[in-house]
């Protein structure tokens, strides 16, 4: 009963963690309608930032909480001027491109942390007095984590007194309801997204540097802890900052306890079926409402094009350079060429799903997961050949694709996003703790082509007939009737059903044809490294899928295999001169979104078009 207890006390002390990250979270959302990747990041930078200062401030036994106070504040001065220099740029763009935004903030700040501390992990001190322990019940519990435990209701207490006893407070709440009224009315929208995001930063500041005497300071500390704020926000209700209490007492006692009751293989991904369960019951969550509709300004989204929009000569060049590649190039690049048909198979799966149809998918590196799984799992515990597995292998992927997308169309917009990010995070647990099966993330190992295939010539031309020949299949798919109802479905969706269109069928069944596609690439992937990982399944996979379709152009099939090879050009190239590549991208990234929001393909106009869209 005792350790019963304890368990309880360390599952709520790490919740109260998570509910002032996601409180912030939640009152950024609420207000801005902004899903701030970064907000993770700003965790790390003030938990680094909090160590920093306690070595150089000589203030004796205050150090460590003056250190902490400084470190949330320059956070939250940062998160001001994050909203200020850059989102405020793209509160009228489409949410792809405030996610993608936010995400290449991540990237920046990441590899400034490495720059400054370096990557090795750091430990912080304690604060003076509280570094001893508290008997309960004949056992010991820190006294730190006691403290810690009773600031996440002093905090909730605070916010509540702030929203709900203070004139700027009221008008967060009432532009978090309707904030083109609240606009209306005379109030500068500008100085409220300002303010909301003060605080939201200033709140996430607050978790890092408390967070810094109870674990070890990692540069990976960022990503772990944004996805489960993402699980307490959509538990809680996105937007209302005490439904994340709410949301992540939930989550942190559903940890912790799951470590006692449920089987090693499966605690982890209960998490997500929890969140993927109120998803789909209450897909505003257990305190959230459905929000007041916005306002998108026109020309917001970018326009439409078709799949012929590419010159022909164009294409012709490409597949010819294609084809005669490996007798020109040394050995390296066709590897490297190889690798970039198969991310550019996954990417145009997704622009599918992203440019055609509309459906922003936070979880598609599941389906190129599972396909790598599939083969390999095949030539492993199914002791078959090389072909058959690697045809076979995106079955997996495609019963993946079925099920999770039967869940997920039922949604539209934030929520639909989330519940992508959640089904890919139950594929990732499993098959991160399965160890008897996946090997875990000890990987699997010895996944080789053939023989026959085994040299890059000949393994280029199959990665050349998988990639090119799904290619191809998307552009004829894309350009039918189907293709062109997803794309009437994405514009105008109840119009679509006013005259019989089912909708959430077609887009199941968009899912099926990316899910299979997507788990082709994934099958490739898996041969040409010959392993297969758990962070194939990852989010960052997920993202970096979107970056490629961004770069390329999101609203042209085209753009994927452009996206994916200036991706994966810019890796190879800027990591031969820098261990910074990630900052790198993230600045490309801050450039496509903020300069030229159509991609690289987008530059490329129709024949006879002038601005605006209208022929001369």
């Amino acid at each position: 009963m005792t350790a019963l207890l304890l368990q309880v006390l360390a599952g709520l002390t790490h919740a109260m963690i998570l509910f002032l990250i996601a409180s912030g979270l939640s009152l950024i959302f609420g207000v801005t309608r902004t899903i701030n990747f970064a907000h993770g990041s700003l965790y790390m930078l003030a938990a680094y930032l909090a160590v920093a200062l306690t070595a150089v401030l000589p203030l004796g036994a205050l150090t460590v909480y003056a250190a902490m106070l400084a470190a949330s504040l320059g956070v939250a001065a940062l998160g001001a001027l994050i909203e200020i220099g850059f989102l405020r740029r793209v509160y009228r763009a489409p949410e792809l491109y405030q996610l993608l935004l936010t995400f290449a903030l991540v990237l920046v700040i990441g590899d400034g942390v490495k720059l400054f501390w370096g990557a090795e992990h750091r430990i912080g001190l304690k604060p003076a007095g509280l570094g001893g322990s508290v008997p309960i019940l004949g056992q010991l519990f820190p006294t730190y984590d006691l403290v810690v435990l009773t600031m996440g209701p002093a905090v909730a207490l605070g916010l509540w007194c702030l929203l709900h006893r203070t004139r700027w407070g009221v008008l967060l709440r009432a532009a978090a309801s309707d904030r083109e009224m609240v606009g209306a009315l005379g109030v500068s929208q500008s100085r409220l997204f300002t303010g909301a995001f003060l605080v939201g930063s200033w709140l996430a500041g607050l978790a890092g540097a408390l967070q810094v005497p109870r674990q070890a300071l990692t540069t990976t500390m960022d990503t772990a802890i944004i996805v489960e704020a993402f699980v307490v926000v959509v538990i809680g209700g996105m937007g209302n900052v005490f439904g994340a209490f709410l949301g992540a007492v939930l989550l942190g006692l559903l940890q912790s306890l799951g470590i006692l009751w449920l089987p090693r293989e499966f605690h982890l991904a209960m998490v997500f079926v929890l969140m993927a369960g109120v998803l789909v019951l209450r897909p505003w969550g257990l305190l959230g409402r459905v929000p007041a509709p916005t306002t998108v300004a026109a020309g917001a989204t970018p326009p439409s094009a078709g799949p012929g929009t590419v010159p022909r000569w164009a294409v012709v060049t490409a597949a010819v350079v294609l084809l005669v590649a490996p007798l020109a190039v040394p050995t390296f690049a066709v590897w490297v060429l190889v690798e970039v048909l198969a991310f550019g198979l996954f990417a145009g799966s997704l622009q599918l799903l992203v440019g055609t149809g509309g459906l922003i998918s936070f979880g598609h590196a599941a389906y190129f997961g599972l396909g790598a799984y599939g083969a390999a799992l095949l030539m492993k515990h199914g002791q078959w050949p090389m072909p058959a597995a690697f045809l076979l292998g995106p079955v997996l992927a495609i019963g993946a694709a079925l099920v999770f997308g039967g869940l997920c169309v039922r949604l539209r917009g934030i929520p639909f996003a989330m519940l992508t990010l959640a089904c890919a995070q139950i594929a990732y647990a499993i098959v991160h703790q399965w160890y008897a099966v996946t090997g875990g993330d000890n990987g699997l190992l010895g996944i080789w082509p053939a023989p026959i295939l085994a040299t890059a010539t000949r393994f280029y031309y199959l990665a050349l007939a998988v990639g090119g020949g799904g290619l191809l299949a998307l552009r004829r798919i894309t350009a039918s009737p189907f293709g062109l109802t997803l794309r009437a479905a994405r514009d105008h969706a109840l119009r679509c059903e006013a005259i019989g269109v089912n909708v959430r069928s077609h887009h199941l069944l968009a899912f099926v044809v990316a899910g299979f596609f997507a788990g082709s690439a994934g099958s490739l992937f898996a041969f040409l490294k010959g392993s297969v990982f758990p962070d194939y399944l990852s989010v960052s996979m997920s993202v970096e899928s979107l970056v490629m379709v961004l770069l390329g152009g999101i609203q042209r099939l085209a753009g994927a295999p452009v996206g994916a090879a200036l991706f994966k050009g810019l890796d190879t190239l800027v990591t031969l001169y820098t261990e910074y590549w990630q900052a790198f991208l993230g600045g490309v990234l801050l450039a496509v979104v903020l300069v030229f929001p159509n991609g690289v393909v987008g530059l490329i106009r129709p024949r006879g078009a002038v601005c605006g869209g209208r022929r001369g």
